[in-house]
């Protein structure tokens, strides 16, 4: 399993805005092998923002590496620059992509999903 990550410092006073701009626009994720979940989350508030961040589960690094890489990415993000969305958010997304190393369900079963650490 693979965890793709952006995080999002939104301004108070476009919070609104930017969670519409979210729920409104197409993503295409659904159409891509191996795509698992998509999260949007509301973080902490703090001083002069909210943090935010998308959160795209994939069965495989392969798999997200193959959205990157999709006509169905570049549709997506066509917009991501605009004018109407740059705005509303404080600086660049943070992007941060997890392996999964170790699984818990809700049975309480665990699962090792990596055999090796990075440092092996």
């Amino acid at each position: 399993m693979y965890i793709a990550m952006n995080r999002f410092k939104v301004g108070k006073d476009t919070a609104k805005d930017f969670e519409k701009l979210w729920n409104e626009r197409e993503s295409y994720l659904h159409e891509l092998e191996g795509f698992e979940g998509f999260h949007l989350l509301r973080g902490p508030e703090h001083e002069d923002y909210i943090l935010y961040a998308s959160h795209t589960v994939w069965r495989s690094y392969e798999d997200f590496e193959g959205w990157t890489k999709s006509e169905q990415f570049r549709k997506a993000h066509s917009r991501a620059g605009g004018s109407e969305i740059r705005p509303l958010y404080l600086g660049h997304p943070e992007f941060e992509g997890f392996l999964a190393v170790q699984e818990v369900t809700h049975d309480g079963t665990k699962r090792q999903l990596v055999a090796e650490t990075a440092d092996e």
